[in-house]
This record gives structure tokens, sequence and C-alpha cells, in this order.
């Protein structure tokens, strides 16, 4: 007999509903619908396994049914199905979930793979429909029953006659949301959110043994680590991101307590060094896609890496700012991070080369991690590396010689010991520095190579972390004493020769004689005055030009004879010495190129002379 009656929604109950399933994307309504067949099929296998209900040796599946010409997509399960009387438990009352009462009820289940999140879900297919049935049998020996309401307030219910158990959703799509009525679409939908469903989803299936699913039941990150090969991460890898450039290596996350995690972190090749490319790490539950991205959940610094986590203990029905406190995510967010650096150190200790020739693809990865977290930076300090101009690459223990100190007396008469910070020398741009490298080679002096965008903020952070040991200093930030051979010295008559030649207040001027008699001069800007003008670039400030210096070197044999030349040619050849000495501390604006190619060809022009 039909009868109708009224949906209930209580006030207790719509909370949830507004904290959790004001969707962003109606396209989600797919995934809800298919996860409550899951949830379904997954409780009729519980009763079976625990002898309560019996299987013919069918397939557990989801089929999905694209119907353009009648305006309907089906989502059918051979789950556990539904009594009339469940059906206005579970349907009419919103917000109330079939999974906690089942669990409530059979105590005995431990509920693994009971999804649980998703009560709600099945009014999501109103989002995309004007109208909805559900067609559902019990695995119990009762009527099927019919249930329709057009997602107002009233609904319909009656027996019908089905002999196969399990649940049907007939969605009736609105002229608007027509593109629901694609198959490609549907496929494209499937994919996105089911791709790892744990029973199999067919779209439109045919029945003549041909049909593929078009999820992995078992997704290579449910199983054990032992059992998976090389091969097997690669291809899984390829599938799930679409990247066919291999990943350099991966994190296998699998553990049961205290909390559950399964999940594969994959560390890509980077494109481009200079930028921080942004990665996917697909957050799901119980093989259900929740997500990419949940900062909440993920450290932010991981979201560089590729990667897939379930994790079914996460409150997923609760709200992000609950999700950031929640100490629980925090202790999950710890583990992740910890398995990253475990993976790291034990790369450098046990695989060294490999961990070198993956180093530009992983150094902004380290570097933008422990910027941002600061467990990670301690994990890992040690093991991060540094290229030198000699193209090998070190450890700061490895690059630093034994910590100095120096004594220093208290007020009160005592002697005590502090550490002295060792200078890194370091390296921006090698072809552009290309000078003042070959400078320090020829001294047996080294430097790092830091070329990156991130790496001003990274060498600051360093310094930051550790004032007593490290200060880093540009290579072209000052000409160090190894550099000199003897001290510096006084020349007046030469610095009159130069102010006269180069109009340029912002540069000073010091005479040095360097070891390297083949540099007629070099330029050099303070460290922390440029680091704090490209700050000021940074942020949209003034770019005033920096104060620089010319070191003059007395010992080349161009600036010793100088003073013995007319006083045109000596501006002229001053002029000149500034000019190379510019070009291979910048690139040379428009102006000075086209002064220094001058100077060259009247220099040409004297020689053939």
């Amino acid at each position: 007999m039909k009868r109708e009656g009224n949906i209930k929604i209580s006030s207790e109950n719509m909370m949830p509903i507004i904290k959790k399933w004001l969707y962003s994307d109606k396209d989600i309504f797919l995934r809800e619908i298919v996860a409550n067949g899951v949830d379904a099929i997954t409780k009729f296998n519980k009763l079976v396994s625990l002898g309560e209900a019996t299987n013919n040796g069918e397939e557990y599946c989801i089929k999905i049914t694209v119907d353009k010409k009648a305006k309907t997509l089906t989502v059918e399960d051979n789950g556990i199905g539904m009594t009339a009387d469940e059906v206005e438990n579970y349907i009419t009352r919103i917000a109330f979930s079939g999974a906690s009462d089942f669990l409530e009820k059979y105590e005995k289940a431990d509920g693994d793979g009971i999804i649980g999140h998703f009560g709600l879900g099945f009014y999501s297919a109103y989002m995309i429909s004007e109208n909805v049935e559900i067609i559902t049998k019990s695995y119990r020996d009762t009527p099927a029953v019919h249930w329709e309401s057009d997602g107002n307030s009233t609904y319909s219910i009656e027996e019908c006659e089905v002999k196969e158990r399990g649940t049907k959703i007939i969605m009736h799509v609105t002229a608007s949301e027509k593109e629901f009525l694609e198959e490609n679409r549907v496929k494209e939908l499937v994919r996105k959110y089911c791709s790892f469903m744990p029973f199999n989803v067919y779209v439109n299936y045919k029945s003549d043994g041909k049909d593929e699913p078009l999820n992995s039941t078992t997704p290579l990150y449910t199983k054990n680590p032992k059992d998976c090969t090389d091969e097997d991460y690669k291809k899984f890898y390829t599938d799930t991101f679409m990247d066919f450039n291999e990943p350099m290596f991966w994190v296998h996350l699998n553990m049961d307590y205290p909390f559950k995690l399964k999940g594969i972190l994959y560390f890509p090749k980077v494109k481009n060094k200079l930028e921080l490319e942004r990665g996917k790490v697909k957050l799901y539950c119980n093989q259900v896609f929740i997500a990419d991205n949940i900062k909440e959940v993920i450290p932010e610094f991981l979201m560089l890496l590729n990667g897939v986590i379930d994790c079914p203990d996460i409150p997923l029905n609760v709200s992000r700012s609950f999700l950031q406190n929640d100490k629980q995510v925090q202790k999950i967010s710890k583990h992740i991070t910890k398995k990253v650096a475990d993976k790291l150190i034990s790369l450098f200790k046990n695989d060294r080369e490999k961990y070198e020739n993956g180093w530009e693809d992983l150094a902004n990865f380290v570097k933008f991690g422990c910027i941002k977290d600061n467990d990670f930076y301690e994990k890992i300090r040690d093991v991060i590396i540094y290229k030198d101009v000699t193209g090998k690459y070190l450890s700061l223990s490895e690059l630093l010689p034994e910590e100095k100190s120096t004594e220093h007396e208290s007020k009160n008469g005592e002697k005590k010991e502090e550490s002295k910070p060792e200078t890194v020398y370091y390296v921006s741009d090698e072809e552009q520095q290309a000078q003042y490298i070959k400078l320090f080679k020829d001294q047996g002096l080294n430097a790092i190579l830091c070329d990156n965008f991130i790496d001003p903020h990274f060498l600051s952070f360093l310094e930051y972390k550790t004032p007593d040991k490290i200060k880093f200093v540009r290579i072209d930030a000052d000409v160090d004493g190894a550099l000199k051979d003897g001290e510096s010295a006084e020349d007046s008559v030469l610095a009159e020769i130069f102010k006269s030649a180069i109009a340029n207040d912002k540069l000073s001027f010091k005479f040095e004689k360097l070891k390297n008699t083949e540099v007629s001069a070099v330029i050099v800007v303070d460290e922390y005055m440029r680091r704090y003008s490209e700050m000021g670039k940074y942020y949209g400030m003034s770019d005033g030009e920096l104060n620089k210096t010319l070191i003059v070197n007395l010992a080349c044999p161009v600036v010793a004879k100088l003073k013995e030349i007319d006083k045109e040619k000596q501006k002229f050849v001053a002029g000149y010495i500034y000019s190379l000495a510019l070009s291979s501390f910048k690139k040379l604006s428009p102006d000075e190129l086209d002064k220094f190619q001058k100077d060259s060809l009247t220099l040409l022009e004297n020689f053939i002379k």
C-alpha cells in the first residue's frame, strides 16, 4: 500500500549539515552516492563474514548507468539493501547516519572499511536532480521498496517487485545539469573521486564479460611495502598523476598504531629550479577521495610532493579550523613529516651518490621545508648539502673547518670562550661572478653555489638558527685576506685619477695589492646592505643604486704604469678599468654597454696604428 509522509528535519541534526555539506563543487555528488553504495556492500560483506548473511558468489560492484534519452543517472549497488522502516530512518531523517546505527547494533564488527562520514551524502543527489527515486531490497526476507521525492518536504514510499538484493538510486537530472548525462563526463568523475574505491565501479555495464572497471580496488598504497617493486611504484605514479617523468624516489607510509595511515609520497623531478611547483597530495578516507592538499592534515611544504594518503582516523565531519587544532590530526601531520625526513637521512647515509644526483630537484623542497617546519629542520639539518665551485657536494659540517673560539673577559675578570662564526662565501650567478670565482680558486679558497630564488631566504634562516656558528657572504661582497698580498695602501694620486674618470658619487675606492696580477680591479658591495636593498625591492620599495667599492689592484702591471702616462690617457684607462670591473660584477645597462664597446673600439684603433 502506498503511503505519504513528511521528511523529518530536526534542529539538532541541522548543524552537521551546515558545517559539512556546503559543497563548492556540484560534481562531488557522485562520490557521495557511490560511497553510500560502498558502505552498503561493506556492511553486507561484514554480515557474510559473521555468518549472518550468504553471498552466492556474485561480484560485489557498483554499476552506474547513463540514460541520456530518459535523462536519468542511476547508481546501483548489490549491498545490504534497506527495508521500508530503514528507508524511513535513514533517508527521511536527514543527517542520520546509517553507518553509526549499524556499528551500534553489530558490536562484533570493528567498523573497518565502513566510511560512516557520509550519512547525509544521499541528499547531494538533489544538487543535479529535480527528482530522485530509490529502489531497494534488503538482504532480509522483506518486500522491496520504492521511495521517491522531488527534494521538497514530501515523499512517497511503497512496496515494489524486485528480486535482487541491493539499492538503486535513480537521479532525474535537471536541464541545467545535462553535462552529467554525458558518459565521458561521468567516467571523468568516477576516475577523479572513485579511482580507489574498494569495489569495482562500472559505467554503462553491458554484462558481456568485456567490461573493465574504472577503478583499482587494491591500490598500491594499501599493500605491504615489501610486496611492491620499483616498477610498481613508478607505474602507480604515472597512472595516478599522469606525470611521465619518473619520480626520484618515494616514501611508503604504512602504519596501524596509534592511528591508521597508509599512502605513498613521491619526490617528483623539478621542471624549473627557479620555481617551487605545487604538487598534489590526494587525501582519501577508506579509499574514498576527499580532497587535494588539505593543509590542516598535510604540512604545507609537503604539498610540493605528489602523493596519496589514506587516513580513516581524520575527523572529516568537522570544520577545517577544528582540524587544525585537533591533536590526532597534528600527530598524523608530524608522523608524515618524520617519515619524509627519515627517508632523506637514509638516502644521505646509505646512497650518497643517488642523494647528490637528485639534490638539484630536492634542494628547493628541503629548504622550503626547513623554513616552514622547525621539526623538519631539526631532523634533516645535518644532511643538507651544498654544491661548491668545484662541483662537489658538501654538508655544512664537511664544509666548515673545526669550530673556533675566542676568549673574552667578563665583568668579574673571568675569561670565557665564545664561538666565532665562520664565513662561508657563496655564488649566486656562476657566469656573472666568474672572475671572483677564479680569484678564489687560484688561492685555494672555496665557495658554495646558491642560485635559486629561495636561497637568500634560506641563508638568512640558517644564520638566524646558528648565529654563533656561521655567516654567509657573497663572493663579491669583500676581498678575503687570502686574496691580498700585504696590507691595504693609500694612494692619493691614483685616487684622484679614478675619481676624475668616474662620475659616480656612490662609488668609493680602495687600493690593494692582490695575489692575482691579471685582475686590474673588482667591485664589492657590503653583504648586509645588498640584502637590505634586495629585500626592499621584493616588497616594492625604492631600488636606488647601492654604494659600491672599487678595489684597484696595485699588483696589476696596467695599474702600476697608470701614473706614468698623460692625464688624458689616465682618465681613459681608469674609466676602462672600471668598466671591466663593472662587467664582472653585473649585467651592463644599455648605456654602460655602449660606452664599453666604444672604449674597446678606441683601444683597438690605437693598437693597430
